[in-house]
């Protein structure tokens, strides 16, 4: 199958010619047809499968052959919403690069920076706005930008934005969208509650599944570290030793978590950075360069930030902490062995975390390659459901001895609350 059995118009041809686009992957090959055709689509796709060009060839080619009946030009036909801004960032540009011979303009809005530059190129118009959800809802309500012209809308990532608590802008910006449109919905995960918000925004859609989310690449070597949460820091040292691993990609569960692991990277003279929603937009942008450049050799990221991080022929994917939700684990590995590369996933599982270990592969049908040559093997237990009740109502009762007496000393102890 090539582009050109897709009925993709010759300018878009061109510039996927020019960036050495041959084939089309299988998301791109089920759903570029459908779009071209105006459908409602709901697809789920693993990370790395050409999500976006999938999605944005066919917007391309429907508003480049719909130009010679707008009176307007460069009104906002298509609004591409995503979580987070390197996300929005790359989209951006994959529109762009499609998009060079076509004439078709876009922009991109998010957060975490001054929105002069912004504004700017709204007032001199764009067909396609790519936008993350808080900063589009705050130049709705300054005017800069009206929704009533879209014609195509695609909800990007829709499962994470989920997770980041997007839900009410989401419904905020369907609310001014027109109710005639295309829709679009794509993730790397489909969840109920997915399913469910699909329900009440796509009309009668075509559901498009690639790579189930229960798969992982067969190029992807697994290995598993069981060893104790006191010494996951010495454990990750003693991996890091191993001069193959020149670059990795390393998942914290918490932005202070990732934090902490790239200081006690870099006390061992280990390159390294985090990434997490907490840092500034132009550090965030920075890391991701210096990491793609190969002047980093460990980027540890969250895993929301971590979407939008695109490297080729990343061979290495590090779980510190074991995520909770098995399709998480699957997403996180997907971002090595890619287009048939070699990759290799490693996770350090401490004993709170064996459970979700059994979770992932029940899921993945496959037993994960235990390392058994580990100088920091697990020796501690993992504590039983009353144990863990009994300790939240520890930290719970600590908690409230403190602030209370905070309060004593006269001192307002809301400022040290969540």
């Amino acid at each position: 199958m090539k582009f050109e059995n897709l009925g993709i118009i010759e300018p878009i041809l061109k510039a996927l010619k020019h960036e050495n686009y041959i084939e089309p992957t299988s998301i791109q090959v089920k759903a570029i047809p459908l779009i071209l055709k105006r459908n409602d689509v709901l697809g789920s796709a693993q990370t790395g499968t050409g999500k976006t060009a999938a999605f944005a060839v066919p917007i391309l080619q429907h508003l480049y052959l719909d130009q010679h009946r707008k009176t307007n030009p460069h009104k906002i036909r298509s609004l591409i919403i995503t979580p987070t801004r390197e996300l929005a960032i790359q989209i951006a540009e994959s529109f762009s690069t499609y998009g060079k011979y076509t004439g078709i303009k876009n922009t991109v809005v998010f957060g975490g920076v001054k929105q002069g530059a912004q504004t700017h190129a709204l007032r001199k118009g764009v067909d396609i706005l790519v936008a993350t959800p808080g900063r589009l809802l705050d130049l709705m309500n300054q005017g800069f930008i009206s929704l009533k012209d879209v014609e195509y809308f695609v909800l990007d990532e829709a499962d994470r934005m989920l997770d980041m608590g997007f839900i009410n802008d989401i419904r905020k910006i369907i609310a001014k969208l027109p109710v005639k449109r295309q829709s679009l919905f794509f993730s790397a995960t489909m969840p109920d509650s997915i399913v469910e918000l699909s329900r009440k925004i796509l009309n009668n859609p075509v559901k498009v599944d690639v790579s189930p989310i229960s798969s992982t690449a067969e190029t992807i070597r697994q290995y598993l570290y069981y060893t104790n949460k006191k010494d996951k820091k010495d454990l990750l040292i003693h991996i890091l030793q191993d001069e193959k691993i020149d670059q990795a990609l390393l998942f914290s569960r918490t932005k202070h978590g990732a934090d902490k692991i790239a200081r006690h990277l870099k006390k061992y003279k280990i390159k390294s950075a985090a990434i997490h929603g907490d840092k500034a937009q132009n550090n965030r942008q920075k890391v991701l360069a210096q990491f793609k450049e190969g002047e980093l050799r460990v980027l540890v990221a969250t895993d929301i930030a971590a979407r939008g991080i695109d490297i080729d022929k990343l061979k290495y994917v590090i779980n510190y902490d074991i995520p909770n939700i098995a399709e998480t684990y699957v997403h996180r590995i997907g971002r090595s062995g890619r287009a048939g590369e070699e990759g290799n996933a490693i996770s350090l599982c401490e004993p709170e975390e064996n459970a979700y270990i059994k979770d992932i592969e029940k899921l993945i049908n496959l037993k994960i390659k235990i390392v058994k040559e580990n100088p920091f093997p697990q020796t501690d237990k993992a504590m039983t459901q009353t144990e863990k009740k009994e300790w939240e109502k520890e930290k719970q009762r600590r908690k409230q001895e403190f602030f209370a007496a905070r309060k004593l000393n006269g001192t307002d102890s809301s400022r040290f609350s969540r």
